[in-house]
């Protein structure tokens, strides 16, 4: 699936304004491999990989991402400094600047769709100045056949041009990237920076309005993988806390890592065609999979080589943010077609930095709802410039960045959801234990493996559970394979008095943070908070 061109059609970009272009349409991966390294834009790495250095941006920036507000969506996005507005005719004089920037260049353009499920296909035309852009996104959205490709229609176009910069004052930006999305001429317009996780966001919050809005059906951040059973587990969380890793588990097979719909007919369907997975200490003892899907055909972002082309994976010189993606297939148990069915268990991964929350419990619905739209995790030292301890980090409904609709529109869709299907939601806590970060130490991963595999076996239906005396949580009392004492938090901290000290001040932040959701929020979401 590396190999030669799929096919030798040729198109017309004059349609979208880029006059005179040199037209690179639908090379293969390996092709896009081999014109970035002759540009001298990236380097092959020893495990074949291409190895680029993004520029300026390693990450997202969310200050800069604005929805174009129009009939379309002045009535239905949450505005705020989430999702901020922009006009409609500085959207269009901005384009016309982007176009004119790419006219006489040579440029790449791939057609792909997102959603694996059928009935909601998204075709996608993407339009890249650089041929690693292209290839990521030859590797993250799904890929026609050639027949397919033969009529081609695509709803949406991404354009795509790091080497644009804008002029605030002028186009109206904050600064000199931006990444637009406009509803309701169905472009995604992406400027001023390199990092290659905009493209896919761009598509990922277009579906967090389309899919509610339009489809009654609910967007998630989530990885999600099928048991032998059929049964399919989800699994929410943000970036750092394991998704992507927990997912990835030998014994089931892959739906997607990231971002995946649960229709009204209880299928659970995967919006990609690949992953993008942190590399940060990355080892192949503890992440075989991900280890191994570093092979040609992956893009590695921001990493550091040695003279011999291998990464250094502990090596966080440029950024924290080091990833790689790579198409799907370049894990051996995935579900094919990206889709699952039954949904029987949802779990919110958290790294809790502080040592507080039970490394596994049960939610009621009420409770799944109100973390859902807290969406917790915990930022600690060095992951953030000016983070020097651990920073209470709230993300609604597992990525705020992404969701153009108020918060509880979405986490009453997954009550409703959880209740339809008879799902078991589980908390799981990747982060600390024996006190917080600092003083206590990371959750051993076979521990939360352990975890999620009882509670995806049943192991945990007919155990004792006490409730949280804070959070008001169930916490089993045993798990196979798993230490009794590691699972009462509070059991692992030598000071208990400093435990239940930092488990009310986190339970306080919580609180302060749902302020601005209560007035939205219903009797069952608000029953689920910290009962002290």
């Amino acid at each position: 699936m590396v190999g030669k061109n799929q096919t030798t059609k040729m198109i017309s970009v004059d349609q979208y304004g880029i006059k005179n272009a040199k037209v690179k349409y639908q090379l293969s991966s390996q092709e896009l491999h081999n014109e970035t390294i002759q540009k001298g834009q990236g380097v092959e790495a020893s495990s074949g990989a291409l190895a680029v250095n993004t520029g300026e941006f390693t990450g997202r920036s969310p200050k800069d991402r604005f929805i174009v507000k129009d009939d379309v969506t002045r009535d239905k996005v949450w505005w705020g400094n989430i999702n901020i507005p922009f006009p409609t005719n500085m959207f269009d004089a901005l384009y016309d600047k982007v176009v004119d920037y790419l006219s006489e260049k040579e440029i790449y353009v791939r057609d792909s769709y997102a959603c694996a499920d059928d009935a909601y296909r998204l075709n996608i035309r993407v339009i890249t100045e650089y041929p690693w852009s292209n290839m990521f996104a030859h590797n993250m959205f799904l890929r026609p056949t050639d027949a397919e490709l033969d009529n081609f229609d695509p709803e949406w176009l991404i354009v795509n041009a790091p080497g644009f910069k804008a002029d605030p004052e002028i186009d109206g930006t904050r600064q000199h990237n931006f990444a637009i999305l406009n509803f309701t001429k169905k472009i995604a317009l992406i400027g001023g920076t390199g990092y290659t996780g905009e493209i896919k966001k761009g598509i990922f919050s277009a579906l967090n309005f389309i899919l509610p809005v339009y489809k009654n059906t609910m967007p998630m951040h989530c990885s999600a993988n099928v048991g032998d059973d059929g049964e399919t587990a989800i699994f929410f969380g943000l970036s750092g806390t394991g998704k992507t890793t927990l997912s990835a588990d030998p014994n089931r097979k892959l739906i997607g890592d990231d971002e995946h719909g649960w229709t009204a007919e209880n299928t659970i369907f995967n919006f990609e065609g690949g992953c993008y997975a942190k590399v940060i200490n990355l080892s192949e003892e503890n992440e075989p999979d991900i280890y191994h899907a570093i092979k040609p055909g992956a893009i590695l972002e921001n990493v550091i080589l040695n003279e011999k082309g291998e990464v250094n994976f502990a090596n966080t010189s440029i950024t924290q943010n080091t990833r790689v993606s790579y198409p799907i297939y370049h894990i051996d148990n995935i579900q094919e077609p990206s889709i699952g069915e039954n949904p029987k268990n949802i779990f919110f991964l958290t790294a809790d930095a502080f040592g507080v929350l039970p490394p596994i419990s049960k939610l009621t619905p009420g409770q799944a709802a109100y973390h859902f739209i807290s969406g917790y995790t915990a930022k600690v030292a060095g992951t953030e410039e000016g983070i020097n301890e651990p920073t209470p980090n709230f993300s609604a409904c597992f990525g705020a960045p992404f969701m153009p609709l108020h918060p509880t529109e979405y986490g009453e869709m997954l009550s409703k959801k959880m209740k339809n299907a008879g799902v078991n939601v589980w908390l799981i806590n990747t982060g600390w234990t024996g006190g917080p970060y600092g003083v206590g130490s990371r959750m051993k991963l076979k521990f939360t493996r352990a975890m999620i595999t009882a509670a995806l076996n049943g192991d945990l239906n007919d155990v004792a559970y006490e409730q949280h005396p804070i959070f008001g949580l169930q916490v089993p009392q045993s798990c196979p394979n798993v230490p009794s004492e590691v699972l009462n938090p509070k059991d692992t901290w030598k000071n208990k008095k400093a435990y239940d000290i930092q488990a009310q001040e986190l339970a306080s932040s919580f609180k302060e943070n749902f302020k601005k959701f209560e007035e939205f929020a219903n009797e069952e979401i608000l029953s689920g908070a910290p009962i002290n």
